[in-house]
């Protein structure tokens, strides 16, 4: 078929495939009976082009069946601590550890279980895993008999619900938690089956620490050629430029730096093509922007008390000199809440709530490559110029996980 039509069809096709790649990128596991059902559906339809383009260009498996389709996202940065599981609630409070300990021993009692299970029996089966000596031996214990337990482990339940891994039946979570009632599900077994993203069993690793048990989780075959050795820095870009809100050279090492000066061409141009996201390229790095602000799960600036602090304290930041203390932020606060406070909510404008305001701030400022914290205090990086106070601008879509990077001159733009 030519012409208009084939041109309109073509067009609608590649709309389709951003649309369903876009999605997996916000959500790798998503379900037939989902609120993305939709996507998932794009997904299915195009499973041989996305799963083709993910496994060439970032080494990311995608599985899909009539459930569910996942898409194994390993990060380029290991470390990042940036993106955490969230409660379901309307407060999104980020998981703690003990809540993530919960998560894995759930799983794990799940995989062993039936196809339905009661909470109640589930909690019993994860304190008789939380027995395991070498738990008890890092001082992690559970009874779930203390309520602030039970809502751990109602959190984690809740998570397990969003994701399509479980699906309630009967009750309430809150009846568990209070102790009046009990709720039953049904376990999904090829959604959970497919929750693990580790290219390695978790019981196959055997470094102790942290980082060590992370890399081989997470470790390709031997790279012993060129080739294997270009595709594993391809693959590491991609990931960081999918991923993360900047790409700063001076985070790269020697062989990634000169692979990205000969490749960022291609790279960008690969990504734009399946996502839209578009490359903003300035002296200190590379920020894949997105014009449509959907593609995010942090913006900036946002409304809301806490989003106007955060701006006015990224305006402060980053006409810094160098590092500024947290307390120095604190007191700035105070006095932008004489100016600003009428606008503010009650509990932000309260005597001595300064130091939880900054925190918040930094929170989302580190996770969007604005600002480090460092030991002499936090530190500016290059993007945070465009919260400069300058002259006014003509605005321009942004795309909040996403800001470029800035060089000094660079101007402040809607959503960074």
């Amino acid at each position: 078929m030519t012409g208009p039509l084939a041109e309109v069809l073509d067009g609608q096709r590649h709309a389709d495939l951003q649309r369903a790649a876009r999605a997996l990128l916000k959500d790798p596991l998503l379900t037939a009976d989902g609120p993305h059902s939709d996507e998932f559906r794009l997904v299915r339809r195009h499973a041989a082009e996305l799963r083709e383009w993910f496994e060439r260009n970032v080494g990311w498996p995608l599985r899909t069946d009539a459930d569910a389709a996942r898409l194994r996202k390993i990060p380029g940065t290991l470390t990042d601590a940036t993106h955490p599981a969230r409660e379901t609630t309307r407060s999104a409070l980020p998981f703690t550890r003990r809540r993530y300990v919960l998560l894995c021993l759930t799983l794990a009692a799940l995989e062993r279980g039936e196809s339905q299970v009661a909470l109640g029996r589930l909690a019993e089966q994860v304190v008789l895993a939380a027995a395991d000596h070498e738990l008890v031996s890092l001082g992690i214990t559970f009874t779930l008999e203390r309520r602030d337990e039970r809502l751990d482990l109602a959190a984690v339940v809740r998570l397990l619900l969003r994701l399509g891994v479980l699906r309630r039946v009967a009750g309430d979570e809150e009846a568990y938690v209070s102790g009046s009632g009990d709720v039953l599900y049904d376990v999904r077994r090829r959604v959970l089956a497919g929750m693990p993203a580790s290219l390695r069993g978790p019981s196959m690793v055997e470094a102790e620490d942290f980082e060590g048990r992370l890399t081989e989780m997470t470790a390709q075959t031997a790279l012993d050629s060129d080739e294997l050795r270009f595709r594993a820095i391809r693959w590491k870009l991609t990931r960081r430029l999918l991923d993360d809100p900047v790409l700063y050279y001076d985070d790269l090492t020697d062989d990634e730096l000169v692979y990205l000066t000969r490749q960022r061409g291609f790279i960008t141009a690969r990504i734009n093509e399946l996502t839209g996201l578009v490359a903003e390229v300035r002296a200190e790095g590379i920020a894949m922007v997105d014009p449509v602000d959907d593609l995010t799960d942090v913006r900036m600036p946002e409304q809301g008390t806490h989003g106007h602090i955060t701006l006015l304290l990224a305006g402060h930041l980053a006409q810094a000199p160098g590092p500024v203390e947290p307390a120095e932020l604190a007191s700035r606060v105070r006095e932008l809440a004489v100016e600003h406070g009428g606008f503010w909510s009650k509990s932000a404008s309260a005597p001595g709530a300064e130091p939880e305001l900054v925190e918040q701030a930094l929170t989302k400022l580190v996770a969007l490559g604005l600002v480090e914290r460092t030991e002499r205090g936090v530190v500016p990086r290059p993007a945070l110029a465009r919260y400069a106070v300058g002259e006014p601008v003509i605005k321009e879509p942004g795309s909040g996980r996403r800001p470029a990077a800035a060089s000094a001159d660079m101007t402040v733009k809607d959503e960074a």
